[in-house]
């Protein structure tokens, strides 16, 4: 049994804001899963379903943000899972637009939502997928930055694949456990690392110096 919950603020007002990452991406899972939110317990809406012969039940929290450990407790006792089946999935200002990563366990970072889990837990031994949003630009208040949609085109693409992408780092989890979620999160990256630039092919009369200067004035190399 395994409970994923994805942390955000009920209502249309915070709907597809940055804050809302968790709800955006339990929604995309849902879909791929064939499972339905169509259930309300432990102060959160509920989808069931199974996953490899797995049963998972996808919950977001309507108790907002900050009080996000009131259903996280109650889910968990409800369910009796252990903290290595709980998964909390949510957004990360300290993280790059796009970039997703997976943890086994740790503090909350900056996260109210998340440190509100952790204190009423006891306990950050288990684990959490971070989608990245990045800091708030010059001018922004960080409330506002989280609490808003994306402005562009261009930045609602990068974050509609960063949550593909946290659902494949989630189903990684639930098939095949931790390390196989890291390693999906750290593939999902790669696309965000540079090129590495090709060697020049010297031309063939160029000879092996690739038609360097080789006559250095003296006194020079």
């Amino acid at each position: 049994m395994y409970v994923i919950v994805g942390l955000g603020n009920p209502g249309d007002k915070y709907a597809h804001t940055r804050h809302n990452v968790g709800f955006d991406v339990l929604t995309l899972l849902a879909d791929k899963w064939g499972a339905s939110f169509d259930r309300l317990k432990c102060k959160a809406r509920i989808a069931e379903t199974r996953v490899g012969g797995e049963r998972v039940a996808l919950a977001m929290p309507q108790t907002y943000m900050n009080l996000s450990g009131e259903s996280v407790v109650e889910l968990m006792n409800w369910y009796k899972v252990e903290p290595e089946n709980l998964l909390v999935v949510y957004d990360d200002i300290d993280l790059n637009p796009g970039h997703v990563r997976f943890r086994p366990k740790g503090s909350a970072g900056t996260h109210n939502g998340m440190r509100n889990i952790i204190y009423l837990l006891g306990r950050d031994d288990f684990p959490r997928v971070r989608v990245g949003t990045g800091h708030p630009p010059e001018g922004w208040d960080l409330v506002d930055w989280v609490l808003a949609p994306y402005q562009t085109p261009e930045a609602r693409k990068i974050a509609f694949d960063s949550y593909l992408d946290a659902c494949g780092v989630i189903e990684a989890f639930v098939l095949n456990g931790p390390q196989a979620a890291g390693e999906a999160a750290r593939k999902a990256c790669e696309k965000f690392k540079p090129e590495k630039p090709k060697p020049d092919k010297a031309r063939p009369d160029e000879g092996e110096h690739g038609g360097q200067e080789l006559n250095a004035a003296p006194g020079q190399s």
